[in-house]
């Protein structure tokens, strides 16, 4: 007789194999069964970036070496990235620039702690030089034009805007745009206010790297005070000719050694297979890793294009922390000229440039040609941010140098501004390991989104951690340093029979609209004891 029950339950299991040979290919080709050709650790570390060699060396320093550091890239430091350019005047060859960060940002305050940034840019004697943002020259469309009054009206405004930000978060408001915020302080630029634009690219757009319609109101003032309240409001560049990485490399060879096989160079991450037991990594070139623990410090920018295949699927908690917090991205264009020819002030640090038709078009320029820094290096660099970024990054080289070039002449005279020697910038947006610069908080995202974004899966065995998993130091190289670091405690401590190190990281399946007061947390990573870090 015809079993009806039967036949469909056969049904099923024959479209469920079907639709199995329909997956991603990256899902299934580059995936190998979990056998003796997997190498077997008790942590792996996927990213040889701040957050995964720091994570590794808090391992270490527990007495755990039985790691592996699985890295993109050939080399250590992820965007803390740097590259030659252009030419010595003296013939000792090209200069190392930065891509990516640049700055200590934040050092030590006289009654409070030290950035650990900073600590370890001295102990590795990095190249270093305070910027400071009030020598600056202001320009428009007519040469130099002074307008610096307009940043004084902005500080004005924004001492209403940081006031607002402690209400609303010490009062459980809802938070909002750091436009809103900003109007709501009688800070209103318009379309045809480009100066004040120009002064609110430089305040805001410069830091975050993405427009204060993008910015949360409230984040972005804990974020500012995190850092330059509890350390000091001093920046320093950092132009030391080995790169910012050597501070990251220097720390690392304190416990790898050379061509050490726990540090897996140019291997690409495809899958990720996590559950209660433990975590398997496969790679590109057909490779695995198996491991107890795993701490993933791959971007956000990475995370959100699904560029690695989890199993199981990441749950709905899960990627909507990951997929409501951005990626902001901050391209440094460089430009050499001749020594000889330089045009610009070397004694200025910076030039603001107000373009009267669009906010943000190549605003902020350095001089690296300046006293303390590479003097006769003839270096000028630009900074461009978010949509700007995006669209230098997606045309051609000559286009960018062309435009980069009549911005120049409009501020100098093109009679003054010969052609450079050498130009580069990179594409940040478009790299494969990063999708981008940094994080940024966007308006509305609370405190339980971004602990979702920071929890671990599979009862503490697949940990996540990088800048933009800091609660207060999200977008800032010690954010990075601080969560890599705090993961491989937990870890560490978990491995070693502390039970609720396994289990510290909470989540929120339901999230409220606004956060609670009491969730203000070490648990959901608030480290600062009090608000009056803030003056709250």
């Amino acid at each position: 007789m015809f079993n009806v029950k039967a036949s469909l339950a056969l049904l099923v299991i024959a479209f469920d194999l079907f639709a199995a040979t329909l997956a991603s290919p990256v899902e299934w080709s580059e995936r190998r069964d979990s056998d003796d050709t997997c190498k077997k650790t008790k942590v792996a570390v996927l990213g040889a970036g701040c957050a995964g060699i720091f994570a590794a060396q808090a391992l270490h320093n527990a007495s755990i070496n039985d790691f592996v550091i699985i890295e993109y890239n050939g080399e250590i430091g992820g965007r803390v990235k740097h590259t030659t350019f252009g030419q010595q005047p003296n013939g000792d060859g090209p200069y190392t620039v930065e891509l990516g960060a640049n700055w200590v940002q934040g050092l030590v305050s006289p009654d409070g702690p030290e950035n650990p940034i900073w600590t370890l840019a001295k102990k590795w004697k990095l190249e270093n030089k305070y910027s400071n943002y009030d020598n600056l020259s202001t320009f428009d469309e007519t040469g130099q034009s002074d307008y610096s009054h307009l940043i004084d009206d902005f500080l004005d405004s924004y001492t209403k805007f940081e006031q607002d930000a402690g209400l609303i978060l010490t009062q459980n408001l809802q938070d909002r745009s750091a436009r809103t915020g900003f109007r709501l302080a009688d800070w209103k630029p318009t379309h045809d206010s480009p100066k004040m634009q120009a002064v609110e690219w430089f305040e805001m757009d410069f830091e975050y790297a993405q427009t204060p319609e993008q910015t949360s109101h409230t984040w972005a003032v804990i974020n500012y005070n995190s850092t330059f309240y509890q350390y000091s409001e001093r920046n320093n560049f950092v132009f030391d000719q080995r790169g910012f990485s050597a501070f990251i490399i220097g720390e690392a060879s304190t416990f790898l050694e050379d061509n050490d096989p726990r540090l897996m160079l140019n291997t690409i991450v495809t899958d990720i297979e996590y559950s209660d037991s433990g975590v398997t990594v496969h790679n590109k070139d057909g490779s695995c890793v198996e491991a107890d623990y795993m701490i993933c410090t791959f971007s956000i920018g990475v995370l959100q294009r699904d560029r690695i295949n989890f199993q199981p699927k990441l749950p709905e908690w899960k990627q909507t922390g990951i997929d409501a917090m951005t990626m902001a991205t901050y391209t440094k264009i460089f430009l050499q000229f001749p020594p000889d020819q330089v045009f610009w002030d070397t004694n200025t640090q910076f030039f603001l440039y107000a373009d009267p038709y669009e906010r943000g078009y190549y605003p902020i320029w350095q001089s690296l040609d300046t006293p303390g820094f590479q003097p006769g290096s003839g270096i000028l660099f630009v900074t461009v941010t978010q949509d700007q970024s995006f669209q230098v990054e997606s045309q051609t080289e000559e286009m960018t140098k062309n435009q980069v070039m009549e911005v120049l002449r409009t501020m100098y005279g093109a009679e003054n501004v010969p052609e450079p020697t050498a130009f580069m910038y990179p594409r940040w947006s478009k790299e494969p390991w990063a999708y981008g610069s940094y994080s940024n908080w966007p308006p509305g995202y609370t405190l339980e989104m971004h602990q979702n974004l920071r929890a671990s899966l599979g009862n503490g065995r697949l940990w996540f951690a990088g800048e933009a998993t800091s609660t207060e130091y999200f977008g800032f190289l010690h954010g990075a340093y601080a969560e890599g670091q705090s993961a491989g405690i937990a870890i560490a401590e978990c491995i070693n029979g502390n039970a609720t190190a396994c289990n510290s990281s909470p989540s929120y399946k339901m999230l409220h609209g606004t956060t609670r007061f009491g969730e203000y947390d070490v648990d959901n990573g608030w480290t600062n004891a009090t608000f009056e870090t803030f003056g709250w």
